[in-house]
C-alpha cells in the first residue's frame, strides 16, 4: 500500500464541477440573449438586422483578443486569491518594447514573407520584438510575485505600485512619444486576415455584404486558453493554485510550496500581459505609452463575470472567455444603436454587480 502525496490529496474530480459548469451553461445562455435582443432591438430602432451580421458577428472577438489574452493569465491570479492592477500599464510597457524592437531591426517592409526569406530580418525581427514583448511582461509578473511573498504585502498594494512603475517605465521607453514601428507581420496576425468566406447578401433588413474573417491572434487565444485549462484542471500545479485560493494555510499544510507558487502565477500573469501587448501593437501598428489605460478593469472584470471570485479558489479560463464575450458583445450592440461611450460604461457596470450577486446569492443558497 502506497502513501498518497500532498499534491494528490488536493487532487479534483475528474470531472468539472456542477457549479462550474451551471455557471458556463448561464453565460452562455446570457450570452445567447444579449445577441438576440440585440438585434431585435436594432431591428425596432432602425429596421436594419447588421449587428446579426456573421461580418460583425466574426469582428468581434477579434476585437478582444487583448483583453482575452490578459484574462488567461489574470484567472489563475484571482483563483489563488490574489489581484494583478497592472495588467493595464504591462500591456503599454510590452506593446512599446515589441515596436522599439521591430522598429530597430526590421526592413521597411517586414509584412511579406516567403519560404526563402525564412533566416530574414523580416522574419527573425517581429519574432524578436514578440519574444522580447512577452519575456518584459514575464519579468514584471515575477517582481510582482517576489515582492508579495518576499515582503508579505497585499497583492493589491504591490501590483498598484507596479502599475506606476511600469506606465512610468512605457513613457521612459518612448520618449513619451508613440512608436511607429514599419509594417509587419505582426500587424496581419492580429487583425482579421483569415477570411472564411464573402457574402452578398441583400433582403429585406438584412443587409449582410462582405468578408466573415477571422484574426489568426484569437485562434492562438484559443490555443493558449485550452492549455491553460488543461494546466489549472489536469495538473498538480493546477491543484496546487486553487487549494491556495481556498485555503492558504490548509495547502501550506499539506505540502504545498506556496511561495513558489504564486511567484510561478504572476510570472505566468505577467507573459500573457506582455503576449497582450504584442496584439495590441499589432492592431494599432504602433506603440504608445497612453494605451491600455484602465484595460486591467476589462480584464478583472471578464474574470469576474466568468465565475471567478475575488476571494480565491475559484474561476475558469472559459468563463473569462465568455465574460470578456459578453461584455464585448454589450459594447458592439451599443455602436450599432448609436449610443454614445458613456452609455456603455452605464450598461457594462451593472452587469459586472449582477454577475457577482448571483454567484454570491448561489453560494449563500448551496449553504
Amino acid at each position: 500500500m502506497t502513501r498518497e502525496s500532498p499534491g494528490e490529496l488536493l487532487a479534483p474530480p475528474a470531472v468539472a464541477p456542477p457549479r462550474r459548469q451551471t455557471t458556463l451553461m448561464g453565460l452562455f445562455l446570457a450570452l445567447v440573449f444579449v445577441i438576440f435582443l440585440g438585434g431585435a432591438v436594432e431591428y425596432v430602432k432602425q429596421g436594419t438586422l447588421n449587428y446579426w451580421s456573421p461580418p460583425n458577428q466574426f469582428m468581434i472577438p477579434t476585437q478582444i483578443t487583448t483583453v482575452a489574452v490578459g484574462a488567461i493569465g489574470m484567472t489563475m491570479v484571482i483563483i489563488l486569491g490574489g489581484i494583478d492592477l497592472s495588467a493595464g500599464s504591462v500591456i503599454a510597457m510590452t506593446a512599446i518594447a515589441t515596436a522599439s524592437v521591430v522598429r530597430a531591426y526590421a526592413p521597411a517592409d517586414a509584412r511579406t514573407l516567403t519560404f526563402a526569406e525564412f533566416g530574414a530580418p523580416a522574419l527573425w525581427a517581429p519574432l524578436l520584438a514578440v519574444a522580447a514583448g512577452v519575456a518584459l511582461g514575464a519579468l514584471a509578473g515575477a517582481a510582482n510575485g517576489v515582492l508579495i511573498t518576499g515582503l508579505r504585502m497585499a497583492p493589491f498594494i504591490i501590483t498598484l505600485g507596479m502599475m506606476t512603475f511600469a506606465r512610468g517605465t512605457a513613457k521612459w521607453i518612448s520618449h513619451e512619444t508613440t512608436v511607429h514601428p514599419p509594417a509587419s507581420w505582426i500587424s496581419d496576425f492580429t487583425k482579421s486576415n483569415l477570411t472564411l468566406f464573402t457574402m452578398d447578401l441583400e433582403w429585406g433588413p438584412l443587409q449582410w455584404k462582405g468578408e466573415v474573417a477571422l484574426s489568426s491572434a484569437v485562434l492562438v487565444t484559443l490555443v493558449l486558453a485550452a492549455a491553460a485549462a488543461v494546466v489549472l484542471g489536469r495538473t498538480r500545479f493546477g491543484r496546487h493554485v486553487f487549494a491556495i485560493g481556498s485555503n492558504e494555510a490548509t495547502a501550506r499544510l499539506c505540502g504545498v510550496r506556496v511561495e513558489a507558487t504564486k511567484c510561478a502565477v504572476y510570472a505566468i500573469a505577467g507573459a500573457t500581459f506582455g503576449l497582450a501587448g504584442v496584439t495590441d501593437c499589432g492592431r494599432l501598428n504602433a506603440g504608445d505609452p497612453s494605451t491600455a489605460v484602465g484595460k486591467e478593469l476589462d480584464i478583472i472584470a471578464a474574470v469576474v463575470i466568468g465565475g471567478g471570485s475575488l476571494t480565491g479558489g475559484s474561476g475558469s479560463v472559459l468563463g473569462a472567455l465568455l465574460g470578456a464575450l459578453l461584455m464585448a458583445h454589450l459594447r458592439n450592440l451599443c455602436i450599432h444603436l448609436g449610443l454614445p461611450t458613456f452609455v456603455q460604461e452605464q450598461i457594462v457596470g451593472p452587469v459586472i454587480i449582477a454577475a457577482v450577486a448571483i454567484y454570491q446569492w448561489r453560494q449563500r443558497k448551496r449553504e
